[in-house]
């Protein structure tokens, strides 16, 4: 098609082919993925957001110190926000005609984020930058990835991306308020 033309579709085209496969759901002919790759890709990232919601939550619980309360207030935020990732991820699992995959055996393994509680509520914090930071790497390559073969999955991992950016944030201020330097050591 011309760039001067204007967008024409076969409509009556369209409408058989809806009818067709109806098995598939929202799976049409014009899917560019590989549907196979993304549910595995969209299932390690449910993994992913499982441990973080674990992480998190295990911190919010045993954060203990002076300076704590607004630090365990932000660690359960984070958990929550976490979890609605997950919800998200496993609704397009499901609208893909996979099968989301929750079950705990194997989670480190399909989880590009590692569990590592942390010690002090500064190694907490540490440890949540972490994985924030691998969160947004991986997200990002993702994004790249879906590009436009699949731009309903990108745009949702977009919109995670972007508060995986907002958590990183906020676990670099925290750091920062809690070591009293803006950089951090290796």
């Amino acid at each position: 098609m011309s760039e001067t033309q204007p967008f024409v579709s076969n409509l009556q085209e369209i409408r058989r082919r809806a009818r067709e496969h109806l098995e598939e759901g929202a799976i049409t002919e014009n899917y560019e993925g590989d549907v196979a790759t993304t549910l595995k890709l969209l299932n390690d990232a449910l993994a992913t957001e499982i441990v973080c919601v674990l992480r998190y939550t295990s911190n919010a619980v045993a954060a203990v110190g002076i300076h704590s309360e607004a630090v365990k207030d932000e660690f359960a935020e984070h958990a929550r926000e976490e979890q609605e990732h997950a919800l998200r991820l496993a609704e397009r699992i499901n609208q893909l005609g996979g099968h989301a995959n929750f079950n705990p055996e194997g989670l480190m393994e399909r989880s590009s984020s590692q569990f590592v509680e942390g010690q002090t509520l500064v190694d907490m914090i540490r440890e949540n930058l972490v994985a924030e930071r691998i969160a947004i790497e991986t997200y990002r390559d993702l994004v790249r990835f879906f590009a436009e073969r699949d731009p309903t999955t990108r745009r949702l991992l977009e919109d995670i991306l972007a508060k995986e950016e907002e958590h990183a944030n906020d676990m670099h201020d925290l750091l920062v308020a809690h070591q009293g330097r803006p950089m951090l050591d290796n």
